[in-house]
């Protein structure tokens, strides 16, 4: 069984990407255009920068062995902090003046090779269609220091490794590279759960020994009939204290949660080909195609016929 943080990336269907290995020298700055349903990564692998993400306010110093995850995709700029409203370019405008291809080390910047810095950047995409408080609530940026270190040996292990092989020459070295990257997020984001600010964004629940019991027994058999009593008695506690634990440390009642993860499934179940309606409202723990239909809709805005047509709209 695939323990509860796992089972939800896997289910929103994560999709790591390395777009680039750097060898930045000073001065350099570099504007990263926003995207949606993607979460960025910086990890410093040698040398430091600044980071500052769009709509805050905070300069990020970013050092040596630090990581920086932006899980909401957001527009922002690396720089080294020498004036950078005249060193910050464009992504598009470094990629051009370096002349960058797509493949190795992208090396851009001044004349001071004394001062480079070697960034590992990547991103994870999502299913446009697919959501989750846990991501949803996360803050505009995880800035972890130190984090191989932190993370344990076989992290730091693993981003040495990273910074080795993305853009090298070796055989195989980009795909090994992206499939050790996508445990950084996953670590990531569990670095953050377990740490003092998780409740105060939404998200207690997840590191609360008992509440994270009752969310890992619900993954675990969606469909099956839970109730708050149910739920309550997976997590050990009383029917009260549950519910009233859950709605502070998640700023939602428990079956607001089990509602809202039931259509995240049933919506993977509709974009199947062939799927039937039926089967997506099983899927979900419904005995009935209406009484699904009807939360679908409340929960989406979207009948589930609305749905499949508006997803077959976007791959076609």
């Amino acid at each position: 069984m695939l323990d509860l943080l796992s089972h939800i990336l896997t289910s929103l269907s994560m999709r790591g990407t390395l777009y680039f290995r750097t060898s930045f020298t000073k001065p350099w700055g570099v504007a990263v255009p926003g995207y949606e349903n993607v979460a960025r990564f910086h990890f410093a692998h040698r040398g430091s920068c600044l980071v500052r993400v769009e709509g805050t306010d905070t300069v990020i110093d970013l050092a040596q062995g630090d990581l920086v995850i932006i899980p909401h995709g957001a527009s922002h700029s690396l720089y080294c902090g020498h004036e950078p409203e005249k060193t910050v370019l464009p992504l598009d405008a470094v990629l051009e003046k370096s002349g960058y291809d797509g493949s190795g080390v992208l090396v851009f910047g001044g004349d001071e090779p004394q001062s480079e810095t070697q960034l590992v950047c990547g991103h994870f995409s999502f299913d446009p269609s697919s959501k989750h408080i846990l991501l949803d609530r996360l803050p505009p940026y995880i800035h972890l220091k130190n984090y191989g270190e932190s993370a344990g040996r076989w992290m730091e292990a693993t981003l040495r490794m990273i910074g080795e092989e993305a853009g090298g020459t070796k055989l195989g070295g980009d795909l090994i590279a992206l499939k050790m990257s996508e445990a950084i997020l996953a670590q990531a984001i569990r670095s953050f759960i377990d740490g003092d600010e998780a409740t105060e964004w939404g998200l207690g629940a997840f590191s609360d020994k008992n509440l994270s019991r009752a969310l890992d027994a619900f993954h675990k058999s969606p469909a099956d009939s839970w109730t708050v009593e149910t739920l309550a008695q997976a997590a050990g506690m009383s029917r009260t204290s549950f519910a009233v634990q859950f709605q502070k440390t998640m700023s939602m009642t428990p079956m607001e949660y089990v509602t809202r993860w039931r259509m995240e499934l049933a919506k993977k179940v509709l974009q199947e080909p062939g799927a039937s309606l039926t089967e997506a409202a099983e899927n979900a723990g419904y005995a009935s195609d209406s009484s699904f239909t009807r939360v679908f809709k409340k929960e989406t805005g979207m009948t589930p016929a609305e749905f499949r047509k508006s997803r077959n709209l976007v791959r076609s």
